[in-house]
């Protein structure tokens, strides 16, 4: 029975890991991208002027 307690954490993370990658692969694209790259957008015009300051 000792097998079963050492095969159990690494199976466990195994499915959990897959159901991570599936869930991030799905949100990708979509309705989300238009949210997602205009709120990357949005942080970098926000920096853009801090990152010029800092060079003068």
């Amino acid at each position: 029975m000792q097998y079963i307690e050492a095969l159990t954490p690494p199976v466990v993370m195994c499915i959990a890991f897959s159901l991570m990658i599936r869930t991030l692969f799905r949100n990708q694209g979509g309705a989300n991208a238009a949210k997602e790259d205009a709120a990357a957008e949005a942080i970098t015009v926000a920096a853009t002027p801090t990152q010029r300051l800092a060079r003068d």
